[in-house]
């Protein structure tokens, strides 16, 4: 598994402070995709174990939450990802292009947070009233979408 970026983020994960990893390789490609760079499986950096350690090392104080930009492509070095973040006391959440029904159940039982639902240009993302697109808590099975919506016009 590779990644090609991270950044530390307000609001992609509502109250969480976020270490957002950007994981290539997706196979999706869906039209008007805002991330399309990510892409390419071979650009980027490994993220292994001990890479992921070190990044986790580094941001720990100030983060609370991994959010996994993609990766469920990978979801056995993905699992390992979210379990070493969860034994820091981390949050995990993923944001992916699949439906509910098409990701791995053991994946689902571990993250915290789920943005699931492919691009879909016309529809818009979590921030437009007609998006198809869903952010879960899915300890709680809050649908969070609100926090993108509120103030939009109908």
């Amino acid at each position: 598994m590779r990644y090609s970026g991270l950044q530390v983020v307000f609001q992609e994960i509502p109250n969480e402070i976020s270490l957002a990893i950007h994981v290539v390789g997706c196979p999706l490609r869906c039209p008007g995709c805002h991330s399309s760079d990510l892409w390419p499986a071979n650009k980027g950096t490994e993220l292994d174990e001990q890479n992921f350690a070190q990044l986790i090392a580094k941001h720990k104080k100030y983060i609370s939450c991994v959010l996994f930009m993609g990766g469920e492509w990978h979801s056995k070095e993905l699992l390992s990802l979210i379990h070493n973040a969860k034994l820091h006391g981390l949050k995990t959440a993923l944001y992916s292009g699949y439906e509910l029904n098409q990701l791995p159940k053991d994946l689902l039982k571990e993250l915290d947070y789920l943005k699931y639902g492919p691009y879909i240009a016309e529809r818009g993302g979590l921030s437009s009233i007609i998006t198809n697109q869903n952010l879960i808590n899915l300890k709680t099975n809050e649908n969070l979408n609100h926090y993108f919506t509120e103030g939009v016009r109908k």
